[in-house]
């Protein structure tokens, strides 16, 4: 894709986010993602099939970003101890820094048929394979008892998960990030997490 086919590609994305955001998947129009993308209704389709289409898209590339922001941050840790602590941090404050695409993948996205959730498992995977992986390295490393690492990692991805839901829906504003030392505490403990002698 060239710079300009791709500049229009992102803010089209960027549009839908705030669209569905702020109207919901179901009652979003196509033409109010055009509108504010500053592009004509037709030329949605020349970029997307449907709008069922946007929302895959949406999710895709703001979380396949998100997870090779991730894999980026792991590659620099030492310990278990470090790669939890990007876990939490990372995705908490990735989702607070963008409450539209919070919105979006907590709430939109759960209600939506099979057509929009298949496509989507695979960048679900990478995420679930990435915390899979941390578990797996501290079991090597000795940091970690040997565990279940699909039950770890449903423990470590459901609780992140269902904070940032917790946080979208609270009635009263607060932080999403307040919960990283607490959420990591909980993690190590449930763990076992040994401490490592590298720093």
């Amino acid at each position: 894709m060239d710079a300009q086919r791709e500049g229009k590609f992102q803010r089209i994305l960027d549009a839908a986010i705030e669209a569905f955001a702020e109207s919901g998947f179901h009652h979003c129009q196509v033409n109010k993602i055009a509108r504010l993308a500053g592009v004509a209704d037709g030329t949605i389709y020349l970029y997307f099939k449907s709008k069922e289409d946007v929302l895959i898209r949406v999710f895709q590339e703001r979380m396949g970003d998100f997870i090779a922001g991730v894999s980026r941050e792991l590659s620099q840790c030492k310990t278990t101890e470090a790669r939890l602590r990007t876990i939490v941090k990372t995705h908490f404050t990735y989702m607070e820094q963008n409450r539209s695409v919070a919105i979006v993948t907590q709430l939109e996205l759960r209600q939506s048929d099979p057509r929009v959730r298949l496509p989507i498992n695979s960048t679900v995977s990478d995420y679930f394979n990435l915390i899979e992986g941390v578990i797996q390295q501290g079991i090597q490393s000795g940091e970690v008892p040997k565990i279940d690492t699909r039950v770890a990692r449903q423990m470590i991805f459901g609780s992140l998960d269902e904070a940032t839901t917790d946080w979208v829906m609270a009635r009263s504003p607060r932080t999403l990030t307040s919960g990283i030392e607490p959420m990591l505490a909980l993690f190590e403990g449930a763990l076992q997490v040994r401490k490592s002698e590298t720093k």
